[in-house]
């Protein structure tokens, strides 16, 4: 190979640039921060616990008021070095009476305790961050990620409180009979390890409502290797006497706990978080807030309708108000809460939507009772008393489709729904107990109902809604909607962190939640990014996800970016128009995964700065490629940079579906690709080709040793391609 064609090549891979340096370097993860965040006006320390992290160089908060700054990256001991603090400790428990060999002994000790503990890698490694949040920070929810040169970590909740905050000291509030003193209100952050259980002592007054609610699933939702996935909190409360009068390992159906007592007279109480089943390590965190709180249990009606301001009853503890009257005027869904003085209470979910809306009323539980209803509508109603059956009747015709579908559990209600729609000779003609969101990336039991039926025949037909477990009350709301389909769609980005070298260009995955049927392509643009960021591909039709590619620019990013993309489909001859949500793909319990939303698609360009055209497809797209025969791409880019020597092949290809020919030309490559007889017209995709070279390894004369092996040179945007007639 002459100096001229390694130059093109070495070219080609800094300007493709999904590098085999990068492609080799292991994603930092991060799986817990500790404290999981702070008050306005104060500077702590933080440690963040995860693997691969080496190098270290700054931690993102999102939003404004919160500054971080580096302290030191720890790695965990390896065996040799085990086994020298071993040796060590025996020497220094020789020295008996000496009180700095006792100090050395307990730092020894509890070093070597963390080795034994250290059974999961993806936890092992530690960063000390110094973290300073500025006084008149608005209270509640961030993202924390780390960059490494490698690249940039998944994201973890980080909560600037409201209350002032304290951190477990052990072993004060772990030994038998132990409690540590704290003065209420107060957030006290902790750590759960093997076999620990935390004790807080405080001073109460009679009449107090006191409100105590455990974070710990809110800030780690999934554990990968733990059984439940995810630390599931109990919560216990002591009177002076020892004696328990209180408890909670739930609440409702969220693992966190929430504990509600009114104080009998005033004294010390003491209350104590634990692991229902007593596992424990670095990543059991928790936040417990304590002291008399507002805090909602329920809101009526669950939602409203667009452009109206809706009255809404709220119930729970500590609260100033019975109602509120929200002014949201977009649909969506929307957090709700309520302000005690300069506490803000937790949030809770608001629905709002455009069809017209109906309150449920009783007595509707039999046939003969039915609400009667026109299509289409949402209906807000209460499952109570315990075992109630809320029964609904409207006018069909026959071919009409009819889709039922309720939110209930999605918007913090204990019902679990079920449906069913008789027709008009009495017949069970559709039902449905639980139905898989797969937006909601935070459930793990989808309790919400959804049913699609084609009418036989005109005349009245009845749908039944109760409780699967037969229970109910007046927190028992739902929204029930009853219309022909609505065609729609969610979308979500997968990583919701992505760290590239200058001019990169990099898969990322798409995941369509196609609704009411809705099949149609769905075209993907990035909206409002800055300059050099490019994306390429597309979700064709039927499909859930795809891999697209994304494209940056050649030049470092001061700061992380915030890229906001969008898909873009025609449903019923309109277009449509939705934001894709950043998510990340977690696994919980050695098993099930989930889409779990993210704030921000965070997108960090490293490197220096380089002088290139960029890589582009120029012919419209998607490609066209007639069944049992070919299509021509052209590939821009830097002239002379598609060296002989560069080799090209397709990511997982579909079956049918390959690279023909590649031949560098004066404007870049001109790609040839090829279907067969697999594929059928009709069929549509995007292709992600692979750049390489074949090059064997060279011994220290310069002469070449042993076979050629293959080495990435990077991606090309992400091809849309589509199988037409021959």
């Amino acid at each position: 190979m002459s100096p001229s064609q390694r130059f093109m090549i070495v070219c080609l891979a800094l300007c493709l640039a999904h590098a085999p340096a990068a492609m080799a370097q292991r994603q930092p993860h991060i799986g817990y921060v500790y404290p999981a965040g702070g008050a306005p006006s104060t500077t702590f320390q933080v440690t963040i616990g995860g693997q691969y992290l080496d190098g270290v160089r700054n931690v993102h908060v999102s939003g404004d008021g919160v500054e971080v700054a580096v302290v030191k990256h720890t790695k965990p001991l390896t065996q040799k070095q085990a086994n020298e603090l071993r040796q060590k400790l025996r020497e220094l428990q020789k020295k008996k009476g000496d009180p700095e060999a006792a100090k050395e002994i307990a730092e020894l000790r509890a070093k070597l305790a963390k080795f034994n503990r250290d059974a999961n890698p993806a936890i092992a490694e530690t960063v000390a961050v110094e973290v300073t949040v500025a006084d008149g920070v608005e209270p509640g929810e961030r993202e924390l990620r780390l960059e490494t040169p490698a690249a940039l970590s998944n994201p973890l909740v980080f909560c600037v409180g409201q209350l002032s905050e304290v951190s477990e000291e052990e072993p004060k509030n772990s030994a038998a009979g132990a409690a540590m003193n704290v003065t209420l209100p107060a957030v006290v952050n902790g750590q759960i390890l093997p076999g620990d259980v935390d004790r807080f002592r405080f001073q109460a007054r009679r009449g107090q409502k006191l409100v105590a609610a455990a974070h710990a699933r809110e800030l780690i939702p999934y554990l990968a290797d733990a059984v439940p996935g995810w630390f599931q909190a109990t919560l216990t409360l002591y009177d002076a006497e020892g004696e328990e009068i209180a408890y909670a390992d739930d609440y409702r159906y969220h693992p966190d706990p929430v504990l509600h007592y009114e104080v009998p007279e005033d004294g010390e109480y003491v209350i104590e978080i634990r692991d229902a089943i007593y596992r424990g390590r670095e990543d059991f965190v928790y936040r417990l807030s304590l002291g008399e709180l507002p805090f909602v249990t329920s809101i009526f009606p669950l939602g409203g309708p667009a452009g109206t301001r809706t009255t809404v009853e709220i119930e729970g503890w500590n609260l100033p108000a019975a109602k509120l009257k929200p002014d949201i005027r977009e649909p969506g869904i929307h957090p709700l809460s309520v302000r005690e003085g300069t506490r803000v209470s937790n949030r809770v979910p608001f629905a709002v939507d455009t069809l017209p809306e109906r309150v449920e009323r009783e007595p509707n539980n039999e046939p003969e009772d039915a609400q009667s209803v026109t299509l289409p509508l949402i209906v807000n109603g209460r499952i109570d008393p315990p075992g109630d059956w809320d029964a609904f009747c409207f006018e069909g015709r026959a071919g009409d489709e009819v889709v039922a579908e309720v939110h209930a559990r999605r918007l913090n209600s204990p019902v679990d729904s079920v449906l069913k729609l008789i027709d008009p000779a009495g017949r069970q003609l559709a039902f449905n107990d639980d139905h898989e969101d797969k937006s909601a990336g935070l459930t793990t039991h989808h309790a919400d109902s959804w049913l699609l039926a084609t009418l036989p025949a005109d005349g009245t037909y009845c749908l039944h809604m109760g409780d699967a477990q037969h229970k109910g009350g007046p927190a028992y709301a739902y929204r029930l909607r009853l219309s022909p389909p609505r065609p729609d769609f969610e979308l979500r980005i997968v990583p919701s962190s992505i760290s590239a070298r200058t001019g990169m260009t990099l898969p990322v995955t798409v995941y369509a939640i196609r609704k009411d049927g809705f099949a149609g392509d769905i075209a993907m643009a990035l909206k409002d990014a800055p300059d050099g960021f490019e994306l390429s591909g597309w979700l064709p039709a039927g499909q859930d996800q795809a891999q697209l590619t994304l494209t940056v620019p050649p030049r470092p990013t001061e700061e992380p970016v915030s890229l906001r993309m969008e898909g873009h489909a025609t449903i019923d001859g309109r277009q449509v128009t939705r934001s894709a949500v950043p998510a990340d793909d977690l696994m919980q319990a050695f098993f099930y995964r989930h889409l779990v939303p993210a704030g921000d698609f965070t997108v960090v360009v490293t490197g220096p700065q380089r002088r290139m055209a960029p890589v582009r497809i120029l012919d419209d797209t998607p490609i066209r490629i007639p069944s049992h025969g070919t299509a021509r791409v052209r590939i821009a880019g830097r002239r002379g940079l598609f060296a002989n020597e560069v080799q090209f092949d397709i990511s997982e290809p579909p079956e049918g579906i390959a690279i023909r020919s590649a031949a560098p030309n004066r404007r870049g490559l001109e790609l040839v690709l090829r279907s067969d007889a697999e594929m059928k017209p009709g069929a549509k995709g995007n292709l992600i080709v692979n750049a390489f070279t074949m090059r064997a390894r060279t011994r220290p004369d310069g002469k070449p040793q042993g076979n050629k092996r293959r080495v990435s040179l990077g991606v090309l945007p992400a091809i849309p391609f589509e199988i037409t007639e021959p």
